[in-house]
């Protein structure tokens, strides 16, 4: 924020108290002494060469210290200086800010141009399916969106348009998925200095109900799957060994599916893995000894990259859904899906006592509302964490001897 339209604040909190704005001018020349008063954070008084005395404030406008005079100590009391510092730090904390919102008006390109802009710099982070479905929801939802916009206009009122006329033309689930594309690109806006900030009006648009998923493999079900996964690994099939080796590894370390179908060989170092397009863009998962030892299982072809190869087609195992459904089956499972190990391995982490915080950096979310939709715990875990508070409770109440 630049000093002249918090002048422009001063001059009219003066005007109101009928004092002249001109008359309350700093005096020239470098400030010699400053006094910090108690009335406000960041109101003082600045002493300057012969005798002349001014009331200050500074205050923080997109993350820069701006320093604001509001008049001469002769004219103004402090009770009046005070008032005056307290209506500028209000606009400074709601970044009431006139000038910039002009100048990001002024700059701001039309939605379709920043359309193109954040897809030719983001969506190289996306894996590879990320991007694939991104690229849809765009083509279907997103272009032609918001006609005669600019990227700094989309206000709350279009959005909530726009995601009705979805939810009249697609299904809830995929209206949901373009609402948070919507989101991304109206936050990489703020980012980039297109739109002031706080200024998403997707944040305030309440989203379809989702499906409620809570499966996750029991204790029992987990050694009979377990079972099956060592002996598939020994198949002489390569392809159903690999589909073996690829859900091990979704199971110990809470992967998507097609960040380890998506690895390379280049991308293990050592007991950490790193992933070049994850969902949500680069990120580290560690393994453990187990992880480790599994791919060590894998067999290394001179001059393929990819660990889930499929040599009869020459190609990248890209799905075994197959495999899944047959090993299933031979586990004695029924509907589960590949994604719900992902589920299984969070909630297994929430049962042996690991923090959200520690869950979502293993799942790589960035937000811990989304790993709470992960994790679930069976009812033994529940009623042994009821005992345990319960015990402790009465232990420290005297309830019981």
């Amino acid at each position: 924020m630049n000093a002249r339209p918090f002048n422009l604040i001063v001059g009219e909190a003066l005007a109101d108290i009928g004092l002249d704005p001109d008359g309350c001018k700093r005096p020239k020349g470098r400030q010699r002494t400053t006094t910090w008063l108690g009335d406000e954070p960041g109101f003082g008084i600045r002493q300057y060469p012969g005798d002349h005395a001014v009331y200050f404030v500074q205050a923080r406008m997109g993350g820069r210290n701006r320093t604001v005079t509001i008049g001469r100590t002769a004219v103004l009391t402090r009770h009046q200086a005070a008032k005056v510092a307290r209506l500028v730090l209000a606009h400074a904390g709601v970044g009431d800010d006139p000038a910039t919102k002009r100048a990001l008006v002024r700059g701001a390109p039309m939605y379709a141009d920043f359309l193109d802009e954040f897809w030719a710099k983001w969506a190289g982070r996306w894996s590879l399916e990320t991007q694939r479905n991104n690229a849809g929801t765009r083509r279907c939802y997103l272009n032609g969106s918001f006609p005669g916009l600019g990227i700094d206009e989309i206000d709350e009122a279009h959005v909530t348009a726009w995601f009705a006329r979805l939810n009249d033309e697609t299904t809830p689930g995929a209206a949901n998925m373009a609402l948070g594309l919507l989101n991304l690109i109206l936050n990489k806006a703020i980012a980039w200095g297109y739109r002031y900030d706080q200024s998403n009006p997707c944040t305030s648009i309440r989203r379809n109900k989702r499906r409620k998923c809570e499966r996750f493999l029991s204790v029992p079900e987990l050694q009979r799957l377990g079972a099956v996964l060592v002996q598939e690994r020994q198949s002489s099939d390569p392809v159903k060994s690999l589909a073996a080796i690829a859900t091990t590894l979704l199971l110990l370390t809470g992967c998507r599916r097609g960040e380890i179908l998506g690895l390379q060989w280049d991308d293990i170092k050592g007991r950490r893995i790193k992933l070049r397009h994850g969902k949500t863009g680069p990120r580290t998962v560690w393994l453990g000894e187990e992880a480790r030892a599994v791919i060590d299982t894998i067999p290394r072809r001179r001059g393929v990259d990819w660990l889930f190869w499929n040599a009869d087609e020459g190609a990248p195992i890209r799905s075994f859904a197959g495999h899944w459904y047959v090993m299933q089956e031979m586990a004695g499972l029924s509907r589960v899906r590949l994604h719900d190990l992902r589920h299984t391995f969070a909630s297994h982490a929430a049962m042996n006592r690991e923090t959200l915080p520690m869950i979502g950096k293993l799942l790589g979310h960035r937000i811990l509302q989304t790993t709470a939709r992960y994790t679930h715990l069976d009812d033994g875990h529940v009623f042994d964490a009821a005992e345990q508070v319960g015990a402790e409770i009465a232990r420290m109440n005297g309830i019981v001897p």
